[in-house]
């Protein structure tokens, strides 16, 4: 897969601009992995923030856009195609802590999700 910019929705993900996602679902490739807490509406910087309850101890895990293959609309989910292990590993994401727009820290995520769509290694 290539040529996905992880910072925007794929224009096949049926996500409609403007749609609030906060509340909705999260599933993995393999599984239930929390709920939208906080979405990023800024062009060029577009994320869900998804509180991950007991799957990770409570923790949030930052997903750019990208990573996003499906939304549905109807069910209230949003369908991502990595896996749990790998939304797991990616860099942490503290919600008090960190800014996305941080150049340092977006890199981070850059570094961790673009190889999976043809991006930087």
């Amino acid at each position: 897969m290539s040529g996905i910019e992880i910072w925007e929705f794929r224009s096949t993900s049926g996500h409609v601009t403007g749609t609030d996602l906060v509340g909705y679902h999260v599933e993995a490739a393999d599984g239930h992995i929390g709920r939208v807490d906080r979405l990023s509406k800024v062009t060029g910087s577009k994320y869900l923030v998804v509180n991950t309850g007991p799957w990770i101890f409570g923790k949030h895990v930052l997903l750019p856009a990208g990573t996003i293959v499906r939304v549905d609309q109807d069910g209230r989910k949003v369908h991502v195609d990595r896996t749990k292990d790998e939304i797991k590993d990616s860099p942490e994401y503290d919600i008090d802590k960190h800014d996305p727009a941080d150049s340092v820290y977006r890199n981070a995520y850059v570094s961790y999700y673009g190889p999976y769509y043809g991006g930087p290694v």
